[in-house]
Order: structure tokens, then sequence, then C-alpha cells
């Protein structure tokens, strides 16, 4: 889809959150990966964090961010497998207003082409809450560029047509 080059580039505020019990900011390659893409497509990382998969860890960092007006949106990596520890869903559920089940279908499309049959794994997902965006994407740095590559970088850039996430974000709130 195009880039509309007339349009003025509106950069988005965007924090990355790390479900993991075993990374660090030391060693936490996807997180790395979506920084660094956030970076180079003009974006600002408002935030940075690492936490256990944890439901209550990830519900606290993901409140705090949504009630945070320096956040517009929240990436998270990690997470979204079928093991008991991977509960970034779950907790996903516990803040959401609206969910956003086309991404992660669009995910596991895109995926699909990379990984095979191993996608049905994946339970990324993504939602709307109180005006913030939350993306769920799994840990891997293929699954991160997958999903930036693929969906985020394009439909969070407000030049994207015939629309993107960006042109909304004013009526997020709206009742």
């Amino acid at each position: 889809m195009p880039i509309d080059q007339s349009a003025v580039f509106l950069p988005v505020r965007i924090a990355v959150l790390t479900v993991s019990d075993t990374r660090s900011l030391a060693d936490d390659r996807s997180g790395d990966t979506l920084a660094a893409r956030i970076d180079a497509a003009g974006h600002i990382l408002a935030d940075r964090a690492i936490v256990r998969d944890d439901v209550p860890a990830i519900v606290d960092r993901l409140t705090r961010w949504i009630d945070d007006k320096q956040v517009d949106c929240v990436i998270t990596t990690g997470g979204t497998g079928v093991t008991g520890r991977d509960v970034t869903p779950e907790a996903i559920e516990q803040v959401q207003d609206k969910a956003i089940p086309g991404f992660g279908e669009l995910f596991r499309w895109l995926s699909y082409r990379t990984i095979g049959t191993s996608t049905v794994q994946s339970r990324a997902c993504a939602c709307v809450t109180r005006g913030t965006y939350i993306f769920a994407l799994p840990g891997s740095t293929g699954a991160v560029k997958d999903g930036w590559d693929g969906i985020l970088q394009d439909q969070l850039d407000s030049r994207h047509k015939p629309c993107n996430f960006v042109e909304l974000m004013p009526r997020l709130m709206e009742r």
C-alpha cells in the first residue's frame, strides 16, 4: 500500500515491553530490534522495560503506560506462546477496552510465510485501551520483524493510505 509523500508524518510515542523470565536489557534482542525499527521509522521510543511472565506484573506496567499521556502505543514482545508461563494475552485481556482481532490474524498469515505451520503456536494480539494501542508480538527477533515490517511500520505511519491507526488516535476516546 502506498505512502502519501505529500502528507505530514506524525511520530508516535511508543513504549516497548519485553515479557521474559530470562532476559535483561543486556541480552534483549527482540526489544533491541523493535527499538531500532521504531527509531529508524522516525517514531519516539517513549519508554522501555522488561517484566517477568506474570499477569499482575504485566498488567501493572501496561496500566502505567496507558495512564501516561506521553505514551500513544505499547508494543510487547514475548509471552504469546502456549506454555504455562506465556501469559501476555491474558494480561492484555485484563486491560483492554476493544480487541483488534485482525492484527493477530494478519500476523499469523505473515508469519506462516516465514515459519510455516509453527505460527499456530502464536497468540499475537492487539487492543485499544483508553486511547492507547497495545500490540503483542512473540519474543523472537523474526516475529518482531514480521510484526513491525509487515503490519506496524505501515499502520503507525500517518501517511499510509487508504487508512492507518494514527489517523484514528484523536477519536479513540469517543463515546
